[in-house]
């Protein structure tokens, strides 16, 4: 499977040049280039990549700013003409840190390593069964076990568990893809774990006496999801 990615580098020839790099690598996808941290931000608040070339300096916010305002961590390839921000950018857990101009070989080296890190996750876990989310400056680890469901929030979502909620900052679209095969989306403002629901009359499902709407769209998907008799 081909890595997604995206550029972001305020430098216009190191981002064509890396640009040309991605476009001529049969592993990589290459989804959009952005020249600042806060354009990036942005559209990862709304679409899911496996790998980020990632300048460390840019006016405004910087590479390190961008990882730290980041809700889900994707593999990350650090991008400088200088050497002294490897030991930080590794505190980051980036996969690879890559010196300007960047040769060909290199490039390929640090693609390996991408596709090699890409490879254990998958074959080590074929599905996650928790989900990392940042609140209060931290991440916390939430295990699908305690989801019952998600609600959309105009451009947060709310993250309901047994015990309490988190109102994390991203899209239904982009927790649709990370949540496992236990959850559905029923309507477009929620997403249940078919697990924990009680009972479904009509176009209702009923969750932790959560009324739940299923729209007409989303009601096959469902009811060929469960277990029925």
């Amino acid at each position: 499977m081909k890595q997604r990615c995206i550029i972001v580098d305020d430098e216009i020839m190191a981002r064509k040049s890396l640009q040309r790099l991605c476009e001529q690598h049969e592993s990589l996808e290459l989804l959009n280039v952005f020249e600042n941290a806060e354009a990036a931000l942005e559209y990862l608040t709304t679409e899911a990549v496996d790998l980020i070339w990632l300048d460390v300096e840019m006016p405004g916010l910087s590479g390190f700013g961008l990882l730290e305002n980041l809700t889900a961590m994707p593999q990350v390839v650090m991008t400088t003409t200088k050497t002294e921000y490897a030991f930080n950018a590794f505190q980051y857990q980036v996969t690879d840190y890559l010196q300007k101009p960047i040769t060909m070989p290199r490039f390929k080296l640090a693609v390996e390593k991408v596709l090699e890190l890409a490879s254990k996750k998958t074959s080590a876990s074929p599905e996650r069964q928790e989900i990392y989310i940042k609140t209060e400056g931290r991440y916390i680890r939430l295990p699908y076990t305690d989801i019952l469901y998600v609600e959309n929030v105009g451009d947060y979502v709310k993250i309901n568990t047994k015990t309490q909620s988190h109102v994390v900052h991203t899209t239904m679209k982009y927790l649709e893809e990370k949540l496992g095969s236990a959850f559905l989306r029923v309507h477009r403002s929620f997403i249940v774990h078919l697990d924990r629901i009680v009972d479904i009359e009509e176009n209702n499902l009923v969750i932790a006496n959560k009324v739940i709407p299923i729209s007409r769209a989303n009601k096959p998907e469902l009811m060929n999801r469960l277990n029925m008799l």
